[in-house]
């Protein structure tokens, strides 16, 4: 819009000027009009090229801001999953999270099948198998986090902000409830000092190739899912290093 806007701009100062030329200007001083009028049309090519530009811009910036956001979120994600992996449950709370990497272990499983007789009735035996997990051992949760910044996983990249976790408990199906998680931000948090309208469009996006929806999100508090909201380009990264 705004280009059009500069175009029509432009169309008509060029259409006033060549009217001024020929009915009040003078013909000795046309070359000074026509300086005037190379000057007017490359500060019009100038801005011109500037809007076109500036969504190309925005939108490779947009994907480097997201990107580090992402990643953080991603760690985030692993610690969750991690955490409910040894206490059953999610966890709130950022700081408790790294130091539950710093300090937890795994246990190692492993499972046999232990012969077993039962009574069936009437004097009746019979001979199964039972499945057992025995605990062979321990292995610290900080090696899955080996080369990954942890540390700083709570911090949303280029802002001063912190992300937030939102833990709870849905019932999948009548009788049985599973905790649930989830942690977002806002588009506009991580785009702040860009184009304003730029902005509120990238808040619109719909999906596709774009983050979908007002804020970038991980896990959520309506359903059973450990999944963002951006789409595959974004963990392109991971496959590539897998």
């Amino acid at each position: 819009m705004t280009t059009i806007l500069i175009i029509l701009a432009g169309i008509l100062v060029t259409g006033l000027l060549a009217f001024a030329i020929v009915n009040y200007i003078p013909r000795k001083l046309h070359w000074i009009v026509s300086i005037i009028l190379i000057g007017l049309a490359a500060l019009l090519v100038y801005n011109i090229n500037f809007e076109i530009r500036k969504p190309i811009k925005f939108n490779k910036e947009k994907k480097v801001r997201y990107a580090k956001v992402i990643e953080n979120l991603k760690i985030i994600r692993d610690a969750e999953v991690a955490y409910k992996k040894v206490t059953g449950n999610y966890t709130a709370n950022g700081d408790n999270l790294i130091k539950f990497i710093d300090t937890a272990k795994f246990a190692i499983t492993q499972t046999r099948n232990v012969p077993k007789t039962i009574h069936v009735g009437g004097g009746i035996t019979k001979e199964i198998e039972e499945r057992v997990v025995d605990t062979v051992g321990h292995e610290d949760v900080k090696l899955s986090f080996a080369g990954k910044n942890y540390k700083d996983m709570m911090s949303i990249p280029g802002t001063n902000e912190k992300f937030k976790i939102e833990v709870g408990v849905i019932e999948k199906i009548q009788g049985l409830k599973a905790p649930v998680f989830e942690v977002q931000v806002d588009k506009a948090l991580i785009l702040k000092g860009m184009d304003y309208n730029l902005i509120k469009q990238e808040k619109e996006a719909i999906g596709g190739e774009e983050i979908r929806g007002e804020a970038i999100t991980i896990g959520s508090l309506g359903e059973v899912s450990e999944d963002g909201n951006w789409p595959p380009f974004y963990d392109k990264a991971d496959k590539e290093d897998k």
